[in-house]
């Protein structure tokens, strides 16, 4: 076979390989994600930088202070950076205490980020209204749920929630959450009942629970 012809077979081949799918992408955690040459899982956070939200009730933004808890500020970096939070669900809001969110539209995402859990990071804020921390179960068990704390409760403080950022501007917007459901729609992590969002993600959440707001995309300002 003359060079040439072997050359246009291969670009042929290259040529009608499929496109990684967003899932598949965010499948490999030493990929490249879409924010520039950002590593998902090694590289530091900014010391503080901020995150634009756009959701179905309208935008918020959530400034993130590495000196408030370090390991969580850099996996919430991470975690915006590979597009984790876009097309997902504020699936547990409850009035008067949190709005939480983390679990991925997409199953084979939330399987392929499964026990991607950190390390605590001590208190160092508390937990008034407005600021934001990941959920867990106990020590060591946090991983991409977070939630901001409609009211002030500082009372988490003693059980290890580190907040990690808090809501500059919007704050009006995480109020209008729809809180209907409460603990309906699976409630927390500690609750055991989140099984059917980790397995089904928005199909079974958009079934059952039509009214919950969405999570349009997370953007880290600047990006």
């Amino acid at each position: 076979m003359h060079r040439a012809t072997v050359l246009a077979v291969l670009a042929s081949l290259l040529l009608f390989q499929p496109l990684p799918t967003p899932a598949q992408h965010l499948q490999a955690p030493d990929a490249s994600p879409p924010f520039g040459e950002y590593e998902v899982w090694s590289r530091r956070a900014p010391e503080v930088f901020q995150v634009r939200f756009e959701t179905s009730q309208g935008p918020f933004v959530i400034e993130a202070r590495r000196e408030w808890a370090p390991l969580g500020v850099d996996r919430f970096f991470g975690l915006v950076a590979a597009r984790f939070f876009d097309d997902s669900r504020f699936f547990r809001v409850v009035a008067g205490f949190v709005a939480q969110f983390g679990i991925p539209g997409d199953p084979r995402v939330t399987a392929a980020w499964k026990g991607r859990t950190m390390p605590d990071d001590p208190v160092r804020q508390s937990n008034v209204r407005g600021t934001v921390a990941f959920a867990m179960t106990g020590p060591g068990t946090r991983s991409s749920q977070l939630f901001v704390n409609l009211a002030d409760n500082s009372r988490l403080d003693a059980q290890g929630f580190a907040p990690i950022g808090r809501v500059t501007s919007g704050m009006e917007v995480v109020d209008r959450l729809y809180s209907g459901y409460g603990e309906g729609a699976g409630g927390g992590m500690r609750g055991g009942k989140q099984g059917k969002i980790l397995g089904s993600g928005n199909v079974w959440l958009d079934a059952k629970f039509p009214r919950l707001d969405r999570l349009l995309r997370a953007r880290i300002a600047g990006g």
